[in-house]
């Protein structure tokens, strides 16, 4: 496995990083363990968050360093990036800001019996997490974040493709003061993971990424026995039922598909819309997704960057061309030059073809026709995902009713890219298990110890 920079915009590998060997493994997770058994007697919350606080305060001083690193790992457009650095400072600062009160001892109300009882939270241990390309800094900021003010410790394995932005969030880490051992970058191979998961000193194991890769996590977590959190791949419904302003909700369809190149996996992928709005939405959503081109991602006024790889573009080639073959209608794009892949319009694709079950990571949209909104619900459902969607309406009651039937973990309703430190994020079915951000993503990797008073 080999850890490198290679610009997806220019094919060129720019800087490449040394695999860890098994003994600076065994040093990394000795580093951890060691950290969080001190760190846990010597810090109380209100100095874990002033850390905390710090880490947010350096990523927003290192900016636009952070920003053009990733640019260069993965083709994010550089106000794109700029943009990631802000939210993962974001949350730092927001888990910093409600330490104290996530980790309160949280007292129960006795049914029967005299004295008191409480839930007192603590840290678990070491935790490993396993972070994905898309987005380098805010996928660590949810899960570090959280587990930092909790007083567990990190080993941070990220992404081959991202090693230069994961050696930055380290080196902020120990700028911002954090003990030597409380966050550990690791550039460890996929053999060696089962190592780290199944070492006596890590406790849990928090991975963001592919089904495949959520699979074999999961599938080790059980073996040895640690709790999991896995967030995994969506192909989420954006559903039009009404509207006052069919331009206005075409932007914002427009604005859910191509957010991070369209590489997010709680994008908007299928669009379920109204048969009396069909026709127009189709129409003017293709126009506008025409509009958007491809081009270098450096540039200030980029909205859609290369893919992350070549490999990932060849992929999504290959994607839509099994979904014409299995009868879907290409209403525009489907082209690729090297890492750079034209916005692409899907529509008459089936519940048989393959396509309508599968994940489009890139700028592809399928369009499907609703008779009612039954109809809706059921193409909505029609998925072995279950992340995120996104619900288009203008009656209160059918927004209520319709986001109630929807198999997802998160439903944002007449709006999108609304993503928030406080808002909880995770999904159901294959999309994973577990939340991240908000009051729910500091309960995850705790110890709810119960202390019962006679």
């Amino acid at each position: 496995m080999n850890y490198a920079v290679t610009n997806p915009a220019t094919g060129e590998t720019e800087q490449t990083f040394e695999t860890l060997d098994d003994a600076g493994l065994e040093r990394a997770i000795s580093s951890a363990d060691h950290a969080y058994r001190e760190w846990r007697r010597s810090s109380s919350v209100e100095e874990r968050a002033g850390l905390v606080r710090r880490i947010g305060e350096l990523h927003a001083e290192r900016r636009q360093e952070l920003a053009e690193i990733i640019v260069r790992e993965m083709g994010k457009p550089i106000e794109q990036a700029l943009a990631e650095v802000d939210f993962a400072a974001a949350i730092y600062e927001y888990y910093a800001d409600h330490a104290s009160e996530f980790l309160k001892d949280e007292p129960i109300t006795l049914l029967d019996g005299e004295g008191s009882a409480l839930i007192r939270r603590s840290a678990l241990g070491v935790l490993l997490g396993i972070m994905p390309w898309n987005f380098p800094y805010y996928q660590v900021a949810r899960f570090a974040g959280p587990n930092l003010i909790i007083g567990n410790t990190i080993l941070l394995k990220h992404a081959e493709q991202c090693p230069e932005s994961a050696a930055a969030i380290e080196r902020i880490c120990l700028d911002a003061g954090l003990p030597e051992g409380a966050y550990v970058n690791i550039y460890a191979s996929h053999e060696q993971i089962e190592k780290v998961i199944a070492d006596p000193r890590v406790q849990g194991v928090s991975l963001t990424g592919s089904e495949r890769a959520g699979a074999a996590v999961g599938e080790l977590a059980g073996r040895y026995l640690k709790k999991v959190v896995l967030e995994l791949g969506g192909s989420d419904p954006f559903i039009l039922l009404s509207t006052d302003d069919l331009d206005a909700a075409v932007q914002n369809a427009v604005d859910a598909r191509l957010d991070n190149s369209g590489q997010s996996c709680n994008a908007a992928k299928r669009f379920v819309v109204a048969d009396d709005l069909y026709d127009g939405f189709v129409e003017r959503f293709t126009a506008k997704l025409a509009e958007v081109e491809a081009t270098d991602p450096t540039a200030e006024d980029s909205q859609l960057g290369p893919l992350s790889s070549l490999r990932a573009a060849e992929n999504l080639e290959d994607q839509v061309k099994r979904a014409v073959e299995n009868g879907a209608t290409l209403v525009r794009g489907g082209g690729r030059t090297g890492a750079f892949f034209e916005t692409t319009v899907l529509t008459d694709v089936s519940s048989e073809n393959p396509a309508s079950k599968e994940e489009f990571f890139g700028p592809v949209a399928q369009i499907f026709r609703a008779t009612d909104e039954a109809d809706a619900v059921r193409i909505a459902n029609d998925t072995p995902y279950g992340l995120g969607s996104y619900l288009y309406t203008t009656d209160e009651d059918q927004a209520l009713r319709v986001a109630d039937q929807i198999e997802a973990g998160m439903v944002f309703v007449n709006v999108v890219l609304a993503d928030g430190a406080e808002l909880p994020f995770g999904g159901i079915k294959r999309s994973g298990s577990g939340r991240e951000l908000g009051r729910f993503g500091a309960d995850e990797f705790v110890n709810k110890k119960l202390i019962r008073i006679g």
